[in-house]
């Protein structure tokens, strides 16, 4: 009698660990997900105009193209999941410092997900120097309002 034949429970452990054994040299073969590290060459904006030391002046609407450094708070917009504002450092007309004050972080679940969304967001914003990023799978709501709180803080600095 062989100890694997056919109905020997035997049989099925050896096969349950080799489908376990294989299943799990799979699994972690895989690569995990990570941002990867983007660098995005955007050229300086040019001033035809002597530069000017500090930020005076009647605050008008100029072009995008200010000297100086300004900050800004968007707009808060209101989400499904709570409210959504964004702050916003240009210096020189170019997008330096993107940073979320109010997101949603009541409960424990809130605080996983944007805990991983708003530093990818920030990033995003700063690499492409708009409010036109990729949403953070996961975080819809969160990011559809970091885009509309950033996008009014680019309106109200750039005129």
């Amino acid at each position: 009698m062989h100890a694997l034949k056919r109905k020997s429970p035997l049989r099925r452990i050896v096969l349950a660990s080799a489908a376990t054994v294989t299943g799990m040299v799979l699994l972690l073969s895989m690569k995990p997900h990570s941002t990867p590290g983007i660098a995005v060459a955007v050229p300086a904006p040019s001033s035809s105009a002597g530069t000017s030391g500090g930020s005076g002046g009647s605050g008008g609407t100029g072009g995008s193209t200010s000297t100086g450094t300004k900050t800004v708070t968007g707009d808060s917009v209101d989400t499904r999941y709570g409210p959504v504002q964004v702050r916003i450092t240009l210096e020189n007309g170019r997008l330096t410092d993107v940073t979320a004050v109010t997101y949603p972080q009541d409960n424990p679940r809130d605080q996983e997900i944007n805990g991983y969304a708003v530093p990818q967001l920030n990033r995003e914003a700063l690499a492409a120097q708009s409010a036109q990023i990729d949403a953070v799978s996961g975080a819809s709501y969160t990011s559809q309002g970091y885009q509309q709180s950033l996008q009014s803080a680019l309106d109200s600095a750039r005129g």
